[in-house]
């Protein structure tokens, strides 16, 4: 049999305002000194695909509107919202007094693998991710409720960022989606 790939026109897409008005995934994602412009754009676009709640900015990362921040994300710096704040530290300080569990996405001692991570229901969750080059900065990781590392099993040592948020925002999506499954089962 064969599977006919879905025109644009039959997949079933928010528009700008349905998007804004839906109920998002309660995560937040964190930019700590992103230098590309293209896994900026990645990222706001792995972001509308999940619903995420919102991007934070930081540091050196660009923001919107830029031509090539535009190229990847494709009409998603629209949708998902986002702010800029210069400091991380002081933005993982201020959610943390908002009741948002902050983790990292790092390698570091006393990292819980994404694998065996476990999304507590009802809780809001912030996920960090670091330059290219020096990852997430170390009064960052420090400050943080926790570190989340990906399992990673060949020769190299990292992913490229808008992968590793790809891998992520897809993990807790499916875990919080679970959770929400298991809690409207239990309450009928």
């Amino acid at each position: 049999m064969e599977n006919r790939k879905l025109k644009n026109s039959e997949l079933d897409r928010k528009s700008i305002q349905e998007f804004k008005e839906a109920e998002k995934t309660p995560i937040i994602v964190i930019l700590d000194n992103i230098r590309s412009l293209n896994n900026i754009g990645s990222v706001f676009r792995s972001a509308d695909a999940f619903l995420i709640e919102k991007i934070y900015l930081c540091g050196i990362t660009a923001q919107p509107p830029h031509k090539d921040i535009q190229k990847t994300a494709l009409g998603a710096t629209e949708t998902v919202a986002w702010e800029y704040v210069e400091n991380t530290l002081e933005l993982v300080e201020k959610l943390q007094q908002e009741k948002t569990k902050v983790f990292s996405i790092e390698q570091a001692e006393g990292s819980v693998m994404l694998n065996d991570f476990k999304a507590q229901p009802g809780e809001k969750i912030a996920v960090v991710f670091g330059n290219e080059v020096k990852g997430v900065q170390q009064e960052v990781v420090s400050a943080s409720d926790g570190i989340i590392e990906i399992p990673q099993l060949g020769s190299k040592h990292s992913l490229n960022i808008a992968v590793s948020v790809g891998v992520v925002l897809w993990d807790l999506f499916s875990k919080i989606s679970q959770n929400n499954r298991e809690q409207s089962y239990m309450s009928h």
